[in-house]
């Protein structure tokens, strides 16, 4: 049962995440993309902490002091770039098309790894099954394109890349140098400075601010769910699964953001969407197939024995 239980972090991130391009939409129709950026990282902050003292642990552990300037580049490349990036992207461009775009974090993932991290790099089928992976979102969404044309700008869409680059970036990061933290610490350490961060760049903007109950709701539940709870699950599955395989959610985010569609919406689910979720769920099955090496295998043994 313990060797299921990074898959299960997985789906219920998948879930989890794939209702935020929704509330991000609701959320920007009210705020800025800043101010959305500090009331979601507070409302994380304050979800991390009470389960944190609900478990009886300490708020941060030890030694998180000399961690600081790690928490500050993670609050950057996984909070800061990408949440105001995606919240920009999103005025000018579908929620649908964001989600797109979003999913090449794992074709990010496994660029910079084959660089970064040698050891950890997918195999010739890993490649082919990102590529795949992103055929299926193209299915899933194309339809809607064709009929309803892609609204908002070039610069929108960019803006989207830009943030799944910067959650590439911070996958490396994490697992070169955090691997060995407690995801408590890491996750509770970077929403800490993204709140110190997000202050400044959020008080030109705030009085702007139009509150309206559903906007508001909305960045709560954003930074409560799929921030405060995503990042314990986000950071559990990385150590566990690896890099790659931890920013191949991106590629089940367009499938739980059509179910979330169809059971709360009641949209139609046609045989389009589901062509393109096996296709998905294929090239996600690609992309997580590695072979250890025979070296690296008798490394780990000796280190074993040692």
């Amino acid at each position: 049962m313990s060797s299921l239980k990074p898959y299960l972090a997985l789906a219920g991130l998948a879930l989890i995440w794939g209702a935020s391009f929704l509330l991000i939409k609701v959320a920007v129709h009210d705020m800025s993309p800043t101010v959305l950026l500090l009331i979601r990282s507070i409302s994380g902050l304050i979800a991390l902490a009470v389960i944190v003292k609900a478990m009886g642990r300490p708020i941060l552990g030890d030694g998180w002091k000399t961690r600081l300037g790690s928490f500050a580049i993670m609050a950057v490349t996984n909070a800061i770039v990408p949440w105001v990036a995606i919240a920009w992207g999103e005025e000018r461009i579908s929620s649908g098309l964001a989600s797109i775009l979003n999913s090449t974090t794992t074709l990010w993932t496994a660029v910079l790894i084959f660089w970064a991290m040698p050891a950890e790099r997918p195999t010739r089928v890993g490649y082919l099954g990102v590529v795949l992976g992103l055929a299926g979102v193209v299915i899933l969404v194309l339809p809607d394109i064709l009929a309803h044309g892609v609204s908002g700008n070039f610069f929108g869409a960019m803006a989207v890349l830009v943030a799944a680059l910067s959650y590439a970036a911070n996958a490396i990061y994490q697992r070169r140098r955090m691997r060995h933290v407690s995801v408590f610490d890491v996750s509770i350490g970077q929403l800490a400075a993204t709140v110190v961060f997000a202050i400044p760049l959020a008080i030109p903007s705030l009085p702007h601010m139009h509150v309206a109950v559903s906007s508001l709701a909305a960045v709560i539940a954003l930074g409560a769910g799929a921030t405060g709870i995503a990042y314990l699950l986000y950071y559990f599955v990385m150590n566990t699964l690896g890099a790659v395989r931890a920013a191949g959610v991106t590629l089940l985010v367009p499938i739980t953001a059509v179910f979330w569609g169809v059971v709360l919406l009641h949209e139609s689910l046609s045989w389009t969407i589901v062509i393109g979720m096996a296709v998905i769920l294929a090239g996600t099955v690609l992309t997580n197939l590695r072979k250890r090496p025979l070296r690296e295998v008798a490394v780990a043994r000796d280190s074993a024995v040692a």
